[in-house]
């Protein structure tokens, strides 16, 4: 579909919309040791992303969408699941490149990236004429509420960094930490739990 207002949203600096958190050393939570966390809302009241590097070990989007009963789930592209975070693990949520908008349920993300979480995306990635050039299906998210990520950004327990398509999309899951660092001329040796924010 194409959308009414196809330029993306202007970016509030005071937010962290569009960007990539980057998990610092010794975070002291297993389940975002090494993650990386696309932003994909974040306002006053709340802040919610997805883990974009930690794969389901045996269940790819074909299953995932056979399992939903999605028409043509085999047409997928075979590609493992996401773990999205630690809350509703059970409910879906689809990142993908904006040439697929749906204009009542998508919404923009970043520069050339959008999220939805409606049926209507899991259609299209089973048909190679509707589906998005590039897409990650995740189950659960991660979620922060009034001023919690912003206070864990000032205890430096993420790093961030502007993302694009090979970051978010790349199937190198085992690298992209330090691919992420190293956006920021940071390599993962020079980092100690106590390290300062970029």
């Amino acid at each position: 579909m194409t959308p009414s207002d196809p330029s993306p949203p202007v970016r509030d600096p005071e937010f962290l919309t569009g960007q990539a958190l980057i998990a610092m050393p010794g975070i002291g939570d297993p389940r975002f040791e090494r993650a990386v966390i696309l932003i994909c809302a974040h306002d006053s009241g709340h802040a919610m992303g997805l883990v974009v590097n930690r794969p389901i070990d045996g269940l790819t989007s074909p299953d995932l969408l056979e399992r939903l009963g999605v028409t043509g789930s085999a047409e997928a592209p075979d590609e493992p699941v996401l773990i999205g975070g630690p809350v509703e693990r059970e409910r879906g949520f689809v990142l993908h490149t904006d040439d697929y908008l749906n204009q009542d349920t998508s919404a923009r993300v970043g520069e050339g990236i959008a999220l939805t979480a409606t049926r209507d995306v899991l259609e299209a990635m089973a048909d190679p004429a509707r589906r998005p050039r590039k897409a990650v299906l995740a189950l659960g998210y991660s979620g922060w509420g009034a001023g919690q990520l912003e206070q864990e950004i000032r205890d430096n327990v993420w790093l961030t960094c502007e993302p694009d398509e090979a970051l978010v999309f790349s199937h190198d899951h085992d690298h992209k930490w330090s691919q992420a660092l190293a956006r920021l001329g940071i390599s993962a040796e020079q980092l100690s739990g106590q390290a300062g924010r970029a």
